[in-house]
């Protein structure tokens, strides 16, 4: 009941209605012009359930509540998955959305699995954009920084760096992320005039 009423709260109040024609059957289609128009309808309303599921899981992220972004988090790789198939690099967001959101409610056991499942998905995956890359391994180094391992954590966190810089340049925002990390990582290592440098690139 508790697991029906997480879900409920996170997520489902807000796709329900839109899950019905999703499971419903498809009706019989009289041309091929119909059945192509009702799949690409079935698509659209599948892209907006993934579209609305990592917002809201994104915002209970932000908010501090991350137990209630895992149920979101869990509908936006199963409709990814649908969409896209389990092997896509498309896939990765819902990956680690939910890794963000487990760290956050300190189930890293599960964390650690998102996680790598997205970075195989990654690697095998050449063309895998930047940015994506970037918070993969932003993510990683957070893991790792949970973990207590602090060398691997910093090493995740410049690539992070390189890597969003590489993808928005190295005066973007998107850079920030990854300096105030490796910062708080100099602070428990006592390293504080690194940290400040870093705290000041931020």
């Amino acid at each position: 009941v508790d697991h029906q009423e997480a879900d409920w709260v996170s997520i489902h109040e807000r796709i329900c209605q839109l899950l019905i024609p999703i499971h419903t059957s498809l009706p019989f289609f009289s041309s091929e012009k119909e059945r192509k128009h009702g799949m690409e309808q079935l698509l659209n309303r599948q892209k907006y359930i993934i579209d609305v599921a990592q917002s809201t899981a994104q915002k209970f992220i932000l908010g501090g509540e991350p137990g209630k972004a895992i149920p979101a988090g869990l509908q936006a790789l199963r409709f990814s998955v649908r969409v896209h198939g389990a092997s896509s690099v498309d896939v990765v967001p819902a990956y680690l959305l939910l890794a963000e959101a487990c760290m956050d409610a300190g189930y890293l056991t599960q964390a650690t699995t998102y996680l790598s499942q997205a970075q195989w998905l990654v690697l095998k995956t050449p063309s895998c954009s930047l940015a994506v890359q970037h918070k993969l391994h932003q993510d990683l180094g957070l893991l790792c920084a949970a973990k207590g391992d602090l060398e691997q954590s910093l090493y995740h966190l410049a690539n992070d760096i390189y890597l969003a810089t590489c993808a928005f340049g190295p005066g973007a925002i998107q850079t920030a992320g990854g300096y105030f990390q490796m910062a708080k990582i100099f602070l428990r290592q006592n390293k504080t005039d690194v940290a400040n440098s870093l705290f000041a690139e931020v």
